[in-house]
């Protein structure tokens, strides 16, 4: 179980209403006065898993496993259905062994180190004063690293976070060398006994190889001062995005060891299924998912809970 325990149901269920509202009103809407479960209902049901942004390929083992699964049921309503359709989109996210609540090891020492980064416009900024936020409601003391600096504004829009959050933040001047921000922001909590550094980095273009290249700078100038660091590495994406999410992850990935991807902007969303797509093409962890705009709508990813509030409501 997560230390952070910020699971909250209602909020949890309010930023997943457009997709769930999407995929139980839909399915329900298919199976509602079928006398018999035939190919047809299946394909419409097939199509309801790929709108909802799961991908054709892992939808069309889902519904082959549903098949396979409802040949076993005395009875085929939508009650089962249902039931037996979240049994195997729960078997499809326990299949990665990656995939555990995000359960952070600080008695490894101090500072406990974590590099976000992510393309514009994903909300990264706004995740790590979420991320910051977690960790003071623990107790902990946390130092923030302001290494996006090529927006002047991205440094005034962390420091409102960082008030939010009640957490302190380490900036230089806009156009300074982002690791040197990273190195001077992990030798200060090195120095003054911080508990918890979180670097945001600038919003890279994946496709730019020298703002890739600058990345790649900041992960060695962190294992330069902490051997072995950073302790995570998380990739924001937003949860809109589908595909083009799962090739920001693996063009990440080549550049650094991602060790998550935090999904956003699920609220704003009917294609909330991108979660279970991520996590079986890519056989990541999901640490948080962000259900909201507020401080503390991002939530510790569940799969059990998760999986529940999507297809039971």
């Amino acid at each position: 179980m997560s230390i952070f325990n910020n699971i909250n149901l209602e909020k949890l269920k309010a930023g997943l209403a457009k997709t769930r509202n999407s995929f139980v009103q839909k399915i329900s809407e298919t199976l509602t006065g079928k006398a018999k479960l035939d190919e047809e209902v299946f394909n419409e049901v097939e199509e309801i898993l790929i709108t909802s942004d799961i991908g054709s390929d892992l939808s069309l083992r889902i519904i082959e496993e549903l098949k396979r699964k409802l040949v076993l049921e005395k009875e085929r309503n939508e009650t089962v259905i249902r039931k037996v359709l979240k049994e195997v989109l729960l078997s499809t996210l326990n299949s990665n062994n990656s995939l555990k609540e995000f359960n952070p090891a600080l008695q490894r020492g101090k500072p406990f180190i974590i590099m976000v980064v992510g393309v514009n416009g994903v909300g990264k900024t706004t995740t790590v004063g979420k991320i910051a936020n977690n960790f003071a409601h623990m107790g902990k003391s946390v130092l923030i690293g302001a290494a996006d600096t090529f927006r002047a504004a991205a440094n005034e829009q962390l420091e409102v976070w960082a008030k939010r959050a009640k957490v302190e933040i380490f900036q230089k001047s806009s156009g300074s060398d982002p690791s040197a921000v990273a190195y001077e922001t992990i030798k200060k909590a090195l120095e003054e006994n911080y508990d918890v550094v979180l670097i945001d980095t600038a919003g890279r273009l994946h496709t730019k190889q020298n703002l890739m290249d600058e990345l790649g700078k900041i992960n060695r100038v962190i294992k330069k001062l902490v051997p072995g660091g950073p302790d995570e590495t998380f990739l924001v994406v937003d949860g809109s995005t589908g595909q083009n999410a799962i090739q920001q992850a693996k063009l990440f990935s080549k550049v650094v060891d991602l060790s998550g991807i935090i999904v956003t902007k699920l609220d704003g969303t009917a294609k909330g299924g991108v979660v279970i797509r991520l996590v079986d093409e890519l056989k990541t962890s999901i640490p948080f998912i962000g259900v909201g705009e507020g401080i503390d709508d991002l939530q510790v990813f569940n799969k059990d809970v998760f999986v529940t509030t999507l297809v039971d409501g």
